[in-house]
């Protein structure tokens, strides 16, 4: 999986709906949806609780989000790193 679908599942973590993640990182609902149903699928568990009014990370979710987040802060670092090496 890429990076950019783990910022997917932290934005949705993050907003706890499907319009605000969409917004946040850009994308239409529809296809932050089928963002996150191809992550759910790649990896074989269910991440979000889809009932009621705000989306909730399953325990699994809460893991992979978590391990997510760090890998996206280590990125955001290395990126960081790499243009002050330069």
């Amino acid at each position: 999986m890429d990076l950019r679908r783990y910022a997917h599942l932290v934005a949705l973590a993050d907003e706890g709906s499907f319009g605000r993640a969409a917004r946040r990182v850009h994308l239409s609902q529809p296809a932050l949806s089928r963002s996150i149903q191809a992550a759910e699928q790649e990896l074989g568990l269910i991440l979000f609780e889809r009932g009621g009014s705000r989306i909730r990370c399953t325990p699994a979710g809460t893991f992979v989000v978590d391990r997510a987040r760090q890998l996206l802060q280590e990125s955001n670092r290395l990126e960081r790193d790499l243009a002050l090496y330069r």
